[in-house]
């Protein structure tokens, strides 16, 4: 087929590759992204490492686009320090991921080698590949740089004059508000502990900060993971410090849950048909947060003080401590709250338990992905942040603005007690002074819930790429 084929609607067809990092977080948003653009009539160039790419899920591509979007593969080359059988952090304990980037980076031989071999129009990317525009611009293949964070995120970080020269070199300089965010209506910064832990996870030979500044001042357009409905002041200084076109691509809401018949779904189904509307809290910290068993007794000690009913989703992950997330509860603790509470072992249809009217609030670890999901439904947040990425910003953000309630944790260590947990729970659900903020989350359906609004985005990202093609940029 001819990549500039006319189509039916008069729209020039590209041939577009996409190329996410090895982050389930990142893979889904770049596959839902490939799913709207191959639904314009591009072809779609979805690449990744064998075992990525047999981790997505059955059937995420529509049978009517399968013949647009190819998947390819991408063997990851072994290196000195990264266990085998590792393609993605989910394979991986914080301090290994460094690996993970060094081994990324080796897949450029072979991406160059795909990109020599087609014509291509566009490379839809991510943050790692700091070494990518250098290899686009030989070929004369436009970069979009697709950051899954929102816009806030992006602000804090600055202009790419201040990633690696500027004035901040060590985690604490990330605790404060920086210079150029003065004039924004609600502050974001980092925890000392969280961005220790993030310095855990960076290349010593790359830092983070070095792959973000050259893809930014390599790429043709940035989008990011938003919409000027819910942060336009941020969408407007990203504008200011980037000096590039910026676009929203849109929050990404995922479909609609599925009803698929499972006994397991079947059985947590019947449990919140037994329980009030908006009473029961729904808990769960993401696939990659691994918290210790002191944390994860302390956590559970205050869900248990909150009295309050709740299902929380324990995946089996091994731990920090090398213990599996089912061992890791307190002994006794399922038997004591039988009576209201739900433990869910493994993966939970997180889309269909937000869905249901029983459920009231959602005690997150602020992955934006699943902050998305929460308030797309109106739910009420408590935000218990993890220690790594982006998500300690979301939960300033949302705490800031009224959305969600943080749990107060220690600045430098992260440590939290029971009673700040159990005091954090009931204020968002049931105390008089949070209605205030339930009322805002549901406010946020609004936005967060409204597909066509966030289509509309996307599809100005679709036209964008189209303009560009045969433009200057």
């Amino acid at each position: 087929m001819d990549y500039q084929k006319k189509l039916s609607n008069d729209h020039i067809q590209l041939h577009i590759a996409v190329f996410p990092w090895l982050a389930q977080g990142h893979l889904i948003p770049f596959l839902r992204v490939s799913n709207f653009l191959a639904h314009k009539g591009h072809r779609i160039s979805f690449i990744s490492t064998p075992k990525n790419l047999r981790r997505l899920p059955n059937n995420f591509i529509p049978s009517n686009l399968s013949h647009l979007i190819t998947l390819v593969e991408l063997p990851l080359p072994p290196v000195d320090g990264l266990p085998d059988g590792a393609e993605s952090t989910a394979d991986l304990p914080i301090h290994k991921v460094p690996f993970l980037k060094k081994a990324f980076d080796e897949l450029q031989p072979g991406l160059t080698q795909f990109l020599e071999g087609q014509v291509i129009n566009w490379i839809v990317h991510d943050f790692a590949c700091y070494w990518l525009p250098r290899v686009a611009g030989r070929l004369g293949i436009k970069l979009a740089y697709f950051s899954i964070v929102n816009a806030s995120t992006m602000s804090f970080m600055g202009p790419p004059s201040e990633l690696v020269s500027g004035y901040r070199s060590r985690p604490e300089d990330f605790t404060v508000v920086p210079k150029w965010w003065k004039e924004m209506p609600y502050e974001v910064t980092f925890k000392l502990h969280e961005m220790e832990c993030h310095w855990d996870c960076m290349d010593s030979d790359v830092s983070d900060f070095q792959r973000l500044k050259e893809v930014v001042q390599g790429c043709h357009l940035l989008v990011t993971r938003t919409c000027p409905e819910f942060e336009p002041e941020s969408l407007s200084l990203l504008k200011t410090l980037y000096k590039k076109p910026v676009l929203p691509i849109g929050l990404l809401p995922p479909s609609e849950p599925r009803e698929d018949g499972d006994e397991r779904w079947e059985v947590l189904k019947q449990w919140l048909n037994r329980k009030k509307d908006n009473s029961v809290v729904y808990i769960a910290l993401g696939s990659e947060l691994s918290l210790g068993q002191e944390s994860m007794h302390e956590l559970a000690s205050g869900i248990e003080k909150s009295g309050l009913p709740f299902i929380w989703v324990i995946n089996d992950r091994p731990m920090v401590e090398g213990r599996l997330g089912s061992d890791i509860i307190p002994s006794g603790f399922e038997t004591r709250v039988s009576d209201r509470g739900l433990v869910w072992r493994g993966w939970a249809p997180q889309l269909g338990i937000l869905a249901y009217p029983s459920i009231g609030g959602f005690l997150t670890h602020c992955g934006w992905s699943s902050v998305i999901e929460g308030l797309g439904f109106g739910r009420a947040l408590i935000l218990f942040p993890g220690g790594n990425s982006d998500i300690g910003l979301v939960a300033r953000q949302l705490h800031n603005r009224g959305i969600g309630l943080e749990i107060p944790r220690d600045d430098r260590n992260g440590s939290f007690t029971s009673d700040s947990v159990a005091e954090t729970i009931r204020r968002v659900m049931v105390d008089k002074d949070g209605e205030e903020l339930r009322a805002q989350a549901r406010g946020m359906r609004d936005i967060f819930g409204n597909v066509e609004m966030q289509n509309k985005h996307l599809n100005e990202f679709a036209e964008f790429l189209v303009r560009g093609t045969s433009s200057e940029l």
